[in-house]
């Protein structure tokens, strides 16, 4: 079971890797990877797991962020606006996007960030995105909302890219010419 103290904190140099294409068939410690990663997101949201284990609820985690440099994530979201979401993405590809941008009105955060880092995000709206299952079974989704964006902040991960590097330094809340700002309340 990963917790906290499993998670690197910005900083490590695994953040700042390109992570490396998965093979197929997965190995056993890459099929409990995915499970793990999974299953950290489903127990963040679960109130008792999460007080025993003091975990901070995510709805994405990324393998970098356990140091493992391996191109998986999980996602696992249910409080969005439409239906519930929670899959693991091998080797996540965005094979479409459109012009049209979001950001979060509140931020993004990430469980590799101990400090609140202020400011808007540009994200894509709507994605099409390409990826595999932990079977070697190839999936396309549509994704907008709040799962584009975390999507899009995954996908970031795996190639050594932090949110707050998109964040305008100088004016964190400008605005973002044509973006819908998304406000998950």
């Amino acid at each position: 079971m990963i917790v906290m103290k499993d998670i690197v904190r910005e900083g490590h140099p695994a953040l700042r890797k390109k992570a490396e294409e998965m093979t197929f068939p997965l190995s056993t410690e890459e099929l409990k990877l995915c499970d793990d990663l999974l299953a950290y997101l489903k127990n963040s949201h679960d109130p008792a797991i999460s007080e025993k284990y003091n975990l901070r609820p995510g709805v994405g985690l990324a393998a970098p962020q356990v140091n493992v440099s391996k191109r998986a994530f999980a996602l696992h979201i249910t409080e969005s606006k439409g239906d519930p979401l929670s899959f693991i993405a091998i080797n996540p590809k965005i094979i479409s996007h459109s012009v049209e941008k979001t950001y979060l009105t509140s931020g993004e955060g990430c469980l590799s960030v101990d400090r609140n880092v202020e400011g808007f995000v540009p994200r894509y709206s709507r994605i099409t995105i390409k990826a595999f299952d932990k079977d070697g079974n190839e999936f396309k989704k549509r994704l907008r909302g709040l799962a584009a964006i975390a999507f899009q902040h995954e996908l970031d991960h795996l190639n050594g890219i932090m949110f707050y590097d998109h964040i305008d330094k100088n004016e964190p809340f400008k605005e973002i010419p044509g973006a819908i700002p998304f406000d998950r309340t």
